[in-house]
């Protein structure tokens, strides 16, 4: 069985923070609801889209709004690549660990079909065996579940299994679940959220990486 790289969407695999921010702030203003700065929208990226919501709308001092999460969700710019783009290095790192024999799979937050649409709109969709997202399951990150569920659908062995994520969730469901994890340090989360965990600068970084983490398994 070869091993399997599971990578995070939103702030490792792509820099989505843009498109997030305009949707998000589109949603608000038809709300009526001040809009929020690009870093403030960053610093809530990471917990999946209606977690999002809920810390923008709390922000304002304001209960979730299931109404306005839907409005989010539908927004094009969820779904297609306007402003997002992958990280520097990132399909040419997707591609090398492909020729090494590594399986690819996506564990995200997000929920599974706007995450599918955003991959297949920027061509690198085609690289992933699975892609769990935030509603592929009853748990999400930081549960384990979420992550071994991910893996069972990329037909891995968590044996043989690697989390890369720029989040403390990407880091506790990687130790929840008995799996390594790299952390995304070129990503959204602080790099204090890597905990114990190896810290890639940036994604060609990653190969070494994990071939030093197979070696050792």
């Amino acid at each position: 069985m070869p091993p399997l790289a599971v990578f995070d969407l939103d702030g490792t695999l792509l820099d989505s923070a843009p498109d997030i921010a305009a949707a998000l702030n589109r949603a608000l203003a038809a709300a009526g609801i001040a809009p929020f700065a690009l870093p403030e929208v960053t610093a809530m990226i990471g917990d999946g889209a209606k977690a999002l919501i809920e810390k923008a709308l709390a922000a304002r001092g304001l209960p979730f709004d299931p109404a306005l999460h839907a409005a989010f969700l539908a927004d094009e710019d969820i779904h297609a690549a306007r402003l997002t783009r992958p990280y520097d290095g990132i399909e040419a790192v997707l591609g090398a660990l492909a020729a090494a024999g590594w399986r690819l799979a996506v564990c995200t937050n997000k929920p599974a079909t706007p995450a599918r649409s955003l991959l297949d709109s920027l061509g690198l969709g085609r690289h992933f065996a699975a892609l769990g997202g935030g509603d592929s399951f009853a748990t999400r990150k930081p549960d384990p579940a979420h992550l071994l569920g991910t893996v069972a659908l990329a037909g891995g062995n968590p044996d043989r299994a690697v989390m890369i994520g720029d989040h403390r969730n990407d880091v506790n469901a990687a130790r929840g679940a008995g799996i390594p994890c790299i952390f995304a340090g070129w990503g959204y989360g602080p790099r204090e959220m890597a905990a114990d965990s190896p810290v890639a600068a940036a994604p060609a970084a990653l190969p070494a990486l994990l071939d030093g983490l197979r070696q050792r398994g």
